[in-house]
């Protein structure tokens, strides 16, 4: 099978853990007989320097004619600390996702066995939990217009809108999951002040009938916050809308120990993105320090929803278990003995021939 995958590092410590994934998918294509063909594009602040826009036309052609997206991390010190610039790598993330219609973000988590003692919270609160969530991308506050400053730079406004058709394809993959998992779903929402989250609430009760045999709670976000602390193994399939997803996804991260554990899927219309949950983290870019294996994870979320190779997946994530059992890790994980960037992907790529089916 020839699998067409354009590969987008992005800035800093992007180009070092695409790499890496690069290295197992390699792997796994040589032991199970597929054909990858890359094709290597710019996005985010080396896009901006080198072209003056953060997702030019001809990387989004390059994504438009390839099955799946690999995608590293985006984001420059220099744009953040400068309030007025009029151009910013993350304009180039939102082009993206608005473009490919990338309406879904699937964001596994999970904690591993290995690594209960690295989490902040106790082993017996984090043990056991595993749950996803989905995240709508393309609406809200964040595509919402109007959006900008008054005349005189003293106000500034963003505004949330969000139409049903979107509410309802982002709440029926939702119900897809949960019929596949414990059929337990919980959306998120702000229904006793905002009349986006009412919305939302609405059509989720419109839809629930459809799908009897699952449970559907509704919780307003400031309480979910803290029950994904308190008591994450509650949770299954989490649905929300895309600013409160972005906060807690990235609060739910932190139960694994480490960020850079968990990969993420951007499920759209048309070709569809994985990519680390984590950013570009600038301070370790070329210092050969970052974990990968994150961006690994989203390799084999690529092999399974990009190409319907489940086999592929498990390789994947068993070397990954593999790796962190034996301690084969960055220094975000084992300070002590750690290994490089580089040596955890040829590591994890050298084992690929070892794991057993």
């Amino acid at each position: 099978m020839e699998l067409k995958i354009a590969v987008l590092a992005g800035d800093g410590i992007g180009p070092e853990i695409t790499a890496q994934a690069i290295k197992v998918i390699n792997a796994v294509c040589r032991r199970m007989g597929h054909d990858p063909y890359y094709r290597e594009a710019l996005v985010g602040a080396v896009a901006i320097d080198k072209t003056g826009d953060p997702y030019p036309e001809e990387t989004h052609k390059i994504c438009m004619e390839s099955d799946a997206v690999l995608f590293g991390a985006i984001g420059d010190p220099r744009f953040d600390n400068d309030p007025n610039a009029t151009v910013r790598p993350e304009k180039g993330l939102l082009s993206m996702r608005r473009k490919l219609g990338l309406y879904a973000n699937i964001r596994p988590v999970m904690t591993f066995p290995s690594l209960l003692h690295k989490s902040p919270l106790r082993k017996d609160i984090v043990e056991g939990a595993e749950f996803v969530a989905i995240r709508e991308l393309t609406g809200g506050i964040y595509f919402g217009r109007p959006q900008g400053r008054s005349e005189d730079g003293n106000t500034a406004y963003d505004t949330c809108v969000y139409h049903r058709y979107e509410i309802e394809r982002i709440c029926r993959l939702a119900f897809d999951f949960a019929m596949k998992r414990r059929k337990k779903l919980t959306m998120v929402d702000k229904a006793n002040v905002l009349a986006t989250s009412r919305l939302w609430r609405e059509t989720m009760q419109s839809l629930a009938p459809s799908f009897p045999e699952v449970e559907v709670e509704y919780m307003f976000v400031d309480n979910a916050a803290m029950q994904i602390i308190q008591w994450p193994g509650r949770f299954d399939v989490l649905v929300t809308e895309n600013m409160f997803g972005d906060i807690l996804t990235d609060e739910a991260s932190v139960i694994t120990g480490s960020l850079g554990l968990l990969p993420s899927a951007s499920i759209g219309m048309h070709t569809s993105v994985f990519e680390p949950i984590h950013g570009s983290y600038p301070q370790a870019a070329g210092r050969n320090i970052a974990n990968p294996l994150a961006t690994v994870l989203s390799a084999a979320l690529m092999f399974e929803y990009a190409f319907n190779l489940g086999a592929e997946a498990d390789l994947i994530r068993q070397v990954v278990d593999r790796s962190l059992a034996e301690g084969v890790v960055t220094e975000d994980i084992d300070p002590v003995k750690p290994e490089s960037t580089s040596e955890v992907g040829d590591w994890l790529a050298a084992r690929i021939e070892d794991v057993t089916t």
